[in-house]
C-alpha cells in the first residue's frame, strides 16, 4: 500500500480500541447531548460586562477557560473563568458514565475523539464567542514578587468578548509581529492582555525562584495538504502559550489549597521526584556540571536555565531528555488533612487539575467537589470513588500518550516515506530491553535504532540514518551513522 493513501483516521480508531477507549460515543449519551438545553442560572453573579478572552490554539473549538485582570492596590487580581460543564452533565446520566470510562479527550493528530459528545464540548459547554455561559471562577491577587493570594471561587455568568489564538497573540506580545484584528481594533484589549502577560512573567519568576523546571518543549503537529500529511511542523510555545500555563498553574493552585483547606478529600495531580535522578546527574557531570545526589528541583532548574544560555542550540535536547528520565504524573487520592504528594516539575505542594472540564475528567470531578462545597452540600463522592477514578485517569491519561505517540509515528512515516537514506540529527529518548528509541531534532519524530544502539543510553547525542518507514506498523527505523 502506498504511504499517501494509508488511512490515518481509521488507524486512530483502531488505535483507540486497541489501548482501552471506545471511539464511539454511546447512542444514549449522544441522545441526551442532543437534547440538552442550557440556559445560565439568572441568580449567578453576573460578570458578562468584563472583558473576558481567552487564548488557544488555532483550531480549537472545546474551550475551557477565559481569563481577565485589573490592577488593585499594588497587586494584579487575575480571574479565570472555567466553563460549568457539570451544569450540563449531571452526575450519574448516560454523558457522565461515558466520560468517567474516557476520563479524556484524545488528539490523535488527525482526528480528535472528544470524551464529550461535541453538541456540548464544542458548543453548549464551550466557552466560546458563542454567548452567555456559566463559569466556575477562580480568583487570586498577584504581588509584585510573584506570590500570590488565593482570594475566593465562585459561580458565575460570563461572555467571551475575544477568542484569540497562541500563535497571534504570541507574536504581538513577544514583539515579533502584529496585533490580532481583534486586539488591534480595541485599545482596552490590548491594555488588558498586557496586563495579564505582566502578572503571567510575576508568576513564573516565583516559581523559577522556589525550583520549578525551566524547559523547552517542541510539539509535533501534521502538516496536511489536501487531507493528506505532507510534513512534521514542530510547535514551540510562546509568550502566549505561557501566559495561559502560568494562569492555569495558579487557578489549579488555588482550586487545591481551597478543596485542602475546607477538609474536602480531592483528587490531587502529582509527579514524584524522578526515580532516574542519577541519570540526571550523570547528564550533567558530562556538561561540566554538579548536581546533589538526592533530587532537588530548584539546582536541577538552575541547571537547565545555565544550560539555555551556555548553549541554547542544544539545550533543546537536554530539555527532552531530563523530562523523558523524570516520568510522567499521576492523579492520587487526597484525604481530608493529608499532607500529600507535591509536583516535582512545578515545585508545587497544593496541585489539581480543575481548568480543563470539557477534556479531563478530573478537572469534572473537581468542579462538583468545590460546587458542592460552596453550596455546602454534601460531597458528590466518597473516598472509595474518588480513589478508583483518580487511578482510571492516570490508566487513561497513559493509554492517551500512547495513542498519540503511535499516531504520529504513523504519521511522521508517511511524511517521511520519501527521505529514507536521509541523516539527522538525533537524542535518546529511551533505553531499555524493549529496545533503544531516539527523537530526531528535524523533523521532531520519534524512532527506533535498529542498527549500532550497542552502548546508547538517554540523553546521548548522535547522527542517524532513516532506514525504513512502514505506516501500517507506525514503524520509524534508523541506524547509528557512522
Amino acid at each position: 500500500m502506498p504511504q499517501n493513501s494509508f488511512d490515518l483516521v481509521a488507524a486512530s480508531r483502531r488505535e483507540m480500541i486497541d489501548d482501552g477507549f471506545t471511539p464511539d460515543i454511546p447512542v444514549d449519551a449522544q441522545q441526551q447531548a442532543d437534547g440538552a438545553h442550557i440556559q445560565p442560572d439568572p441568580s449567578l453573579r453576573d460578570l458578562t460586562g468584563l472583558l473576558w478572552s481567552s487564548i488557544d490554539n488555532d483550531d480549537s473549538r472545546d474551550l475551557d477557560q477565559i481569563e481577565w485582570a485589573e490592577r488593585v492596590g499594588g497587586k494584579i487580581r487575575v480571574l479565570v473563568g472555567i466553563a460549568d460543564v457539570d451544569s450540563a452533565v449531571a452526575k450519574g446520566t448516560p454523558v457522565d458514565r461515558y466520560a468517567a470510562s474516557e476520563t479524556t479527550s484524545v488528539y490523535a493528530g488527525i482526528h480528535t475523539f472528544p470524551m464529550l459528545p461535541e453538541r456540548l464540548s464544542t458548543d453548549l459547554t464551550s466557552l466560546s464567542e458563542s454567548g452567555e455561559r456559566a463559569s466556575v471562577v477562580i480568583e487570586f491577587a498577584v504581588a509584585d514578587d510573584g506570590s500570590f493570594d488565593s482570594t475566593a471561587i465562585y459561580r458565575a455568568r460570563v461572555r467571551n468578548h475575544a477568542q484569540l489564538t497562541y500563535n497571534a497573540v504570541g507574536a504581538w506580545l513577544e514583539g515579533k509581529g502584529a496585533a490580532p484584528a481583534k486586539v488591534a481594533a480595541s485599545a482596552e484589549l490590548q491594555a488588558q492582555l498586557k496586563l495579564q502577560d505582566e502578572a503571567a512573567q510575576k508568576l513564573r519568576q516565583a516559581r523559577h525562584r522556589v525550583g520549578a523546571l525551566t524547559f523547552d518543549r517542541v510539539e509535533a503537529q501534521p502538516v496536511m495538504t489536501d487531507g493528506h500529511v505532507t510534513a512534521i511542523a514542530a510547535r514551540v510555545s510562546n509568550r502566549a502559550g505561557h501566559l495561559i500555563e502560568d494562569f492555569m498553574i495558579a487557578a489549579n493552585e488555588t482550586m487545591e489549597q481551597h478543596l485542602n483547606s475546607a477538609g474536602v478529600s480531592s483528587i490531587r495531580r502529582v509527579v514524584k521526584a524522578p526515580e532516574r535522578w542519577a541519570r540526571i546527574v550523570a547528564l550533567a557531570q558530562g556538561l561540566g556540571e554538579k548536581l546533589p545526589p538526592e533530587p532537588d528541583s530548584g539546582a536541577l532548574d538552575a541547571f537547565l536555565v545555565r544550560r539555555k544560555t551556555a548553549d541554547p542550540v542544544h539545550y533543546e535536547d537536554l530539555s527532552l531528555s531530563v523530562l523523558k528520565l523524570m516520568g510522567p504524573g499521576q492523579y492520587v487520592l487526597s484525604r481530608a488533612g493529608d499532607s500529600g504528594l507535591g509536583h516535582f516539575g512545578l515545585a508545587a505542594h497544593d496541585y489539581t487539575h480543575s481548568t480543563a472540564p470539557n477534556r479531563r475528567f478530573a478537572d469534572l470531578v473537581t468542579q462538583r467537589l468545590v460546587k458542592a462545597l460552596t453550596a455546602h452540600a454534601p460531597a458528590p463522592y466518597t473516598d472509595e470513588e474518588l480513589d478508583a477514578i483518580a487511578r482510571n485517569c492516570t490508566l487513561k491519561e497513559d493509554s492517551a500518550r500512547k495513542v498519540q505517540r503511535n499516531m504520529l509515528k504513523r504519521m511522521a512515516a508517511v511524511a517521511l516515506a520519501s527521505r529514507v537514506g536521509q541523516t539527522f540529527n538525533a537524542v535518546v529518548t529511551g533505553a531499555s530491553e524493549k529496545g533503544v528509541f531516539v527523537r530526531v531534532i528535524d523533523p521532531p519524530v520519534e524512532g527506533r535504532v535498529m542498527r549500532g544502539e550497542q552502548g546508547l543510553d538517554v540523553g546521548d547525542s548522535l547522527r542517524v540514518t532513516l532506514l525504513a518507514t512502514d505506516a501500517q506498523r507506525g514503524f520509524i527505523d534508523f541506524g547509528r551513522a557512522s
